[in-house]
C-alpha cells in the first residue's frame, strides 16, 4: 500500500467513531421557582449498574437547597442542604452516599441542573425543560422533574445546625 492511501486510511481509524462530546448544560434556574418544593425521579448509573432514585428538592430563594434523595423503599440515601453562598452542609449520609462524594457530586449535580452561578462546568444535557442527563467521569444521573409546587418554604429545612456530625 502506498504512503499516499495509507495516510487517510490511518487518520480515519485514529478519529474512530464520530461521537459527539458531553454537551455543557445549559443555565436553567430561569425555569424553576425561587420558592418551591420539586419532586424527582432518578437513574444514577455507575459502572454499568442502574439504581433508580427519587429526590424531594425544596428550594428557598433566601435559603438556598435542600435535597432528599431516597430510594425506592423510602430510606434516606442522601441529604444535603446548599446555603445560598454555595455552602454545602451534609444533614445525613448513608453506606450508598458517602458524605465526602455527596459534597462533591450530588450538590454540584444540584447546582448544574437548579443554580445560576457562571463558575464551574455543566457536563451534561437538557433533553426537555424537566428532564436532564447529567455526565460526569464516574457516573451519569437521567433525571426527571416530575412535579413542581410553588410556594415558600419552611425555614427549619435550612438550619445547617442540624446537619451530622463529620
Amino acid at each position: 500500500m502506498t504512503c499516499k492511501r495509507f495516510l487517510p486510511l490511518l487518520l480515519a481509524l485514529a478519529t474512530g467513531c464520530a461521537t459527539p462530546p458531553t454537551g455543557t448544560l445549559p443555565r436553567t434556574a430561569h425555569l424553576f421557582p425561587a420558592d418551591a418544593r420539586v419532586t424527582q425521579r432518578a437513574v444514577l448509573t455507575v459502572r454499568g449498574r442502574q439504581f433508580t432514585l427519587n429526590g424531594q428538592l425544596a428550594s428557598s430563594a433566601t435559603n438556598g437547597w435542600r435535597l432528599i434523595v431516597l430510594e425506592n423503599f423510602g430510606g434516606v440515601l442522601a441529604d444535603v442542604l446548599v446555603k445560598r453562598d454555595r455552602t454545602v452542609h451534609v444533614m445525613r449520609s448513608s453506606r450508598a452516599f458517602k458524605a465526602r462524594w455527596i459534597r462533591r457530586y450530588v450538590a454540584a449535580d444540584l447546582e448544574c441542573i437548579f443554580g445560576d452561578a457562571a463558575a464551574g462546568p455543566r457536563p451534561g444535557r437538557m433533553l426537555t425543560p424537566t428532564h436532564f442527563v447529567i455526565e460526569r467521569r464516574p457516573y451519569q444521573l437521567d433525571l426527571q422533574i416530575v412535579e413542581i409546587k410553588p410556594g415558600p418554604q419552611s425555614p427549619e429545612l435550612f438550619d445547617e445546625s442540624k446537619a451530622e456530625k463529620p
